[in-house]
């Protein structure tokens, strides 16, 4: 079986920890200038170990293995949330680099834009399996600070290069190796997660409709408060989604914006994003009704209209049997006992490759859970030991 070279694994991570340092994370927007400078240090990774390394137009970085096959494909992402952790994302890309540095047919891709910075995210993997229209980068707005993409891609360097697409046949299967981003593994005591399946994710926008008025001079019966209506559907929807959820059922109110938003002034708008999770699509579709008829309740008590709008329905993605059980068998061989399946609740570049081929993933335990915030951590001897259960996993599975 191939030796992972845990040492220069855990040098890459921690090497690449240093561009667009923050606190003990990273600040890594996407195709902002520490973005780019990731981007070009790991091309110049691949070079190194003999991979044939480029950049596309928008922004993925590709390793293409020289040899003959059969090959992996593996990957992740390298850009990070805001004042973010080291491990999301970069974990998958330099797990992947080490199983091409111990000799595995693997191609490794950091995909441009999973943590969505721009409107519609994951534009790398959605690129490179086909499905990103121009279009959709026409209309793509920065999250941050609305910079159109097409302005970005042109700051960064990246306009008039061709997308790449991924090539018919090449590659048995997809993986990635990426943090838990929750507390199950660490709570019980364990050291790997091999993934049975990627939850969708249902985005929602939520807009109400009241009357801006004074603060003082407008009665509480005669007021129509946008705020006050979408705090009381939130409640609503809180306490009815347990009735259709599933067990592992998140939902968020990710932002609620009032306007005009000052303390005199009786909210005349409300804006809210929501989403809900789930990995069973009978399970997001009850979540779905039950939002739909609260929505529908909310506007039979009030006196402002609410009206609900879908952003976006991405699909679950099981992850494929004869890669999970390359992964327990390896699980098994290095950490007997101490590894367990279980579901990802985050959504990853993994389920849009899911579209064009066989997918797995592999978790890794999270310190107290924490993602998305620059205390991310995991214990190195975690990360190696894991790194070497995804190349006995490979080898495995190659062989099969």
């Amino acid at each position: 079986m191939p030796k992972i070279d845990a040492e220069r694994f855990l040098k890459d991570l921690n090497d690449l920890r240093k561009i667009g340092q923050y606190r003990t994370g990273v600040h890594r927007p996407t195709y902002s200038p520490e973005d780019m400078e990731s981007r070009r240090w790991l091309m110049a990774r691949l070079e190194e170990i003999g991979l044939e390394a480029s950049i596309d137009g928008i922004g993925n970085v590709y390793g293409r293995h020289r040899g003959p096959g059969p090959h992996l494909l593996a990957g992740s992402h390298i850009e990070s949330q805001n004042q973010a952790g080291w491990l999301d994302g970069a974990l998958g890309v330099m797990a992947a680099v080490a199983l091409a540095r111990a000799g595995l047919p693997v191609d490794v891709a950091a995909f441009a834009d999973e943590e969505g910075h721009f409107e519609g995210g994951f534009l790398g993997s959605k690129s490179i399996i086909g499905i990103l229209s121009e279009e959709e980068i026409d209309r793509s707005r920065s999250r941050n600070d609305g910079t159109p993409l097409r302005e970005a891609l042109a700051a960064a360097g990246l306009a008039g290069l061709p997308r790449m697409q991924l090539e018919p046949g090449r590659h048995k299967a997809f993986l990635e190796m990426h943090i838990e981003q929750g507390t199950q593994l660490e709570n019980a005591g364990l050291q790997v997660g091999v993934v049975t399946g990627i939850v969708a994710i249902w985005q929602w926008r939520i807009t109400i409709e009241g009357m801006q008025d004074h603060a003082g001079g407008t009665t509480m019966a005669e007021r129509r408060d946008a705020g006050l209506a979408a705090v009381r559907l939130l409640a609503m929807i809180d306490a009815e989604f347990p009735k259709v959820c599933g067990e592992r059922s998140t939902w968020t109110t990710g932002r609620i914006a009032v306007e005009p938003g000052a303390p005199s002034i009786i909210p005349g708008r409300a804006d809210i994003l929501f989403q809900f999770r789930d990995i069973a699509l009978p399970v997001l579709e009850r979540m779905e009704a039950c939002l739909r008829a609260c929505v529908q309740e909310s506007n039979r008590r009030e006196r402002c209209t609410a009206t609900l709008t879908n952003v976006s329905k991405s699909l679950p993605a099981p992850c494929d049997p004869a890669t999970m059980a390359a992964l327990e068998a390896a699980a098994e061989t290095h950490a007997p006992g101490r590894w367990q399946r279980m579901p990802s609740g985050a959504g990853h570049d993994a389920q849009y490759i899911a579209r064009v081929m066989p997918v797995s993933m592999l978790f890794t335990p999270s310190i107290k859970g924490i993602s998305h915030h620059w205390a991310e951590d995991t214990k190195e001897e975690d990360l190696a030991l894991c790194c070497q259960v995804l190349a006995d996993a490979a080898e495995a599975y190659l062989k099969g």
